[in-house]
């Protein structure tokens, strides 16, 4: 089921002008991925607000993978989040997520796992892939009881949410109770409609996308199930939520993801919200739009993982 949400907020205008001018650039890929790191890292320090009241972030290591525990002490976490971060598999760190984690960690009732997974262009398909299954099964090791587990990521890392449930359902080690994915990148061929016809939104580019998957794929196809799922097969997977915009390069991944899931009687939500931008959610806390995604991916998980 398709829904439209309400229009869109003077503000998240506002931000829409912001995105184009201070993170649009970190994922040209026509720039040196040095350049493009740091300037991703600059505008996530000028944007950044306070955490949350009671916020607390510790370092940790998931069987070798380094990461974050985000936690809001105020706040009971009945439930753990392996929380997937975006950028093209090239860009993004934990430091530039903690903000959201925490967010999610006080609205989810949460204790968030934040995870520094290899990117390519040095580490290529599947390293990415690898370290969030590592990150995925010690969690499991520790002690956490995956009724109560969640897997979401943005974007790239939606397409790695995907692939961490399917390798979890392949490896007959129990799901997580639900998966969320934000605006996600599951198709590695660039191929879906909107990404033939729109070519560029206001962060990503189709060309840009192109150049960033065959960089990830390291001379893997496309068409690869883990690296595009897709093009898995996706049966046995765990209740899904997808949330994207009608006005991104990607929208119809999100669409195509949810046709496919539910024909392989998986059930899955399709939210699709009009005129916003690419991963809007991240600016929970500063948007009224996404502070509303979040408030509906919380209503999501608390009717198939009560509190």
């Amino acid at each position: 089921m398709t829904e439209t949400a309400p229009r869109l907020s003077l503000r998240s205008r506002l931000f829409r002008l912001a995105v184009r001018k201070l993170i649009a650039p970190a994922l040209d890929t026509a720039r040196p991925i040095a350049a493009r790191r740091a300037r991703l890292e600059q505008s996530a320090r000028w944007s950044r607000l306070p955490l949350p009241p009671c916020t607390r972030v510790e370092p940790a290591t998931f069987r070798g993978v380094p990461g974050d525990w985000v936690r809001n002490t105020r706040r009971p976490s009945p439930r753990t989040l392996l929380y997937l971060h975006g950028g093209g598999y090239q860009v993004g760190s934990p430091q530039i997520y903690r903000e959201f984690a925490a967010q999610l960690a006080r609205r989810w009732q949460a204790q968030v796992a934040l995870i520094d997974y290899r990117l390519a262009p040095e580490h290529p398909f599947p390293a990415a892939t690898d370290d969030v299954f590592a990150a995925y099964r010690s969690l499991l090791e520790q002690g956490i009881d995956p009724r109560t587990l969640i897997v979401a990521g943005d974007s790239a890392g939606g397409g790695l949410t995907l692939a961490c449930a399917l390798q979890a359902r392949d490896a007959d080690l129990p799901p997580p109770a639900a998966l969320v994915v934000f605006s996600p990148w599951v198709d590695l061929t660039v191929s879906g409609q909107s990404a033939l016809t729109r070519e560029h939104d206001d962060m990503l580019v189709s060309e840009h996308l192109r150049v960033a998957a065959a960089d990830y794929l390291g001379g893997a196809a496309p068409q690869t199930p883990l690296a595009s799922p897709l093009h898995a097969d996706l049966h046995g997977l765990p209740p899904t939520l997808i949330q994207a915009t009608d006005n991104e390069v990607l929208c119809d991944d999100a669409r195509r993801l949810a046709d496919a899931l539910q024909s392989a009687g998986v059930e899955a939500q399709l939210r699709l919200w009009p005129g916003l931008f690419h991963v809007w959610q991240l600016f929970a806390g500063k948007l009224p739009e996404a502070d509303a995604a979040i408030v509906e991916a919380a209503a999501f998980l608390d009717a198939r993982m009560p509190v």
